[in-house]
């Protein structure tokens, strides 16, 4: 068995996790975690919600945290995790590249693991490794992402991913107009080294993410898109399984398929 603790578990995604940890015959939940006081509900317990990570990870004594917070707490979470020898998963986004420089060198220090994963869900991974095939032949690429309106960071982790997994493939340009101007600030989106990305919030969606490529004469599109939560969790209970193996920092679901 495998000993999981959800943190934020009264969050929209942790009471996910919290449902799938529960239902998997190899993984046991031991605790709870969220900044807000209360009590998480499963078919047989019912559990207190601790509001200190760190006297949940001393009492508990889980394998594996899952962590779905914020991006303005997370790193602090997982210095406490990974200091005191416990492997994560994590679904959290908004990290910088010294973020995951930082986090690896304490995994391997520590001598556990971590998973970090911009989607968990396979519908996902597979849409950016398309991506990836598909800039090898059409290297003008523009990526749309929806997400709910409460989502605080843009672009999403998934699309970042995307378009860095892309360059690694492509060939470096710049694209549109080198003449073309801005009437309204942003009106092109993002750029990435070249490419632009372009974020959606609005309620009504989960998540979804369209990679545009233009050719000469055609267009291809790749998309995905989450129609509710329960799509990332069979991603979510196989990083709890597989992080298991790993030492230091894996970045992307893909790494474990």
């Amino acid at each position: 068995m495998i000993r999981v603790l959800v943190n934020g578990a009264l969050g929209r995604m942790g009471g996910e996790v919290v449902k799938k940890v529960f239902s998997e015959p190899d993984l046991e939940l031991v605790g709870v975690v969220d900044i807000k006081v209360g009590k998480v509900h499963t078919e047989k317990a019912v559990f207190d919600v601790d509001t200190d990570l760190r006297h949940a990870l001393e009492k508990r004594k889980p394998d594996v945290v899952v962590d779905f917070t914020r991006p303005d707490v997370v790193m602090n979470n997982l210095r406490i995790i990974l200091n005191m020898g416990v492997r994560a998963v994590v679904g959290t986004t908004g990290f910088k590249s010294n973020d995951l420089e930082e986090l690896g060198t304490l995994a391997k220090k520590n001598s556990t693991s971590l998973l970090i994963a911009p989607n968990f869900a396979l519908g996902a991974v597979v849409m950016m490794k398309l991506a990836c095939e598909a800039a090898k032949y059409f290297p003008h690429v523009e990526i749309i992402e929806k997400h709910h309106d409460k989502k605080l960071d843009a672009p999403s982790g998934t699309a970042i991913s995307t378009a860095q997994k892309i360059t690694a493939v492509r060939e470096k340009m710049r694209q549109g107009n080198p003449e073309e101007k801005e009437t309204l600030p942003g009106a092109r989106g993002a750029d990435y080294k070249g490419m632009k990305i372009h974020s959606v919030r609005l309620p009504g969606y989960v998540a979804s993410q369209e990679v545009i490529f233009g050719g000469q004469g055609e267009i291809l599109r790749i998309s995905s898109e989450s129609v509710n939560r329960e799509c990332y969790m069979p991603g979510v209970a196989m990083g709890c399984r597989k992080i298991i193996e790993c030492t230091g920092l894996v970045y992307g679901l893909d790494k474990l398929l």
